[in-house]
């Protein structure tokens, strides 16, 4: 994030501006397909977790905290220990945390389907491996922490369709692993992208996929941030 913006921000925005470089010819303008398999909308209310992991965590909230049926969104650390989850320990690559995005949301009005859909199509590149763009190092790969059998299920059948789609260019690489821990990031990165819209990070990496979710999802896009 901050440490490579200053050398590398251009390249970034011609290889990874909404995450969609590895996109077939033409699928640019519109979603990749919708899992074939997925659960139905709850009739009641309730709370459930959705825990991804897509590069820069600034860019992954900025897509999920718009998200209509999106109840809250966390940015931390998850695939380490509690004792290593701070930024200034998992910059070093070396503590098995991925950035990561916690996503509270309302299974009665969306599913954990459409949440995939959404993370695969504009929130990063998943067929990049332990970087997105500029960014570099295990930190920033593509995971997807299931919390139950449900969640691991449909993202693999979701990833197998996908390849088998050629959605992508390339294979993806999203790893889908059990999710044993998420530990808050510090206060300065919660909604960063939010609180600061001018930064040039975040207008070149981050903004793209928001104008892309609107593009791709105007049916699920919300106006306020969560």
């Amino acid at each position: 994030m901050l440490k490579s913006l200053s050398l590398t921000v251009l390249f970034f925005a011609l290889n990874a501006v909404a995450g969609l470089s590895a996109r077939a010819e033409g699928a640019e303008i519109s979603p990749i397909p919708a899992p074939a398999s997925d659960v139905p909308l709850q009739q009641s209310p309730g709370q459930e977790t959705a825990v991804f992991a897509g590069g820069c965590f600034w860019g992954t909230q900025s897509v999920f905290e718009r998200v209509k049926g999106v109840v809250s969104t966390t940015v931390g650390y998850s695939g380490g220990s509690a004792d290593t989850a701070t930024y200034e320990q998992v910059s070093s690559e070396s503590t098995g945390h991925a950035e990561s995005v916690k996503v509270v949301y309302d299974p009665s009005k969306i599913t954990y389907g459409q949440l995939l859909r959404i993370f695969f199509s504009v929130a990063h590149d998943p067929t990049q491996v332990n970087q997105q763009g500029s960014d570099r190092g295990s930190s920033y790969r593509s995971v997807i922490f299931y919390s139950s059998d449900e969640q691991r299920d449909l993202s693999n059948a979701y990833i197998k369709q996908l390849d088998a789609a050629h959605a992508f260019s390339r294979p993806i690489v999203t790893e889908v692993v059990p999710l044993k821990g998420f530990y808050n990031a510090e206060p300065y990165h919660q909604h960063y992208a939010d609180q600061n819209p001018d930064n040039p990070y975040i207008q070149i990496c981050s903004r793209p996929k928001v104008e892309a979710l609107k593009q791709q999802f105007p049916n699920l896009v919300e106006g306020k941030s969560k």
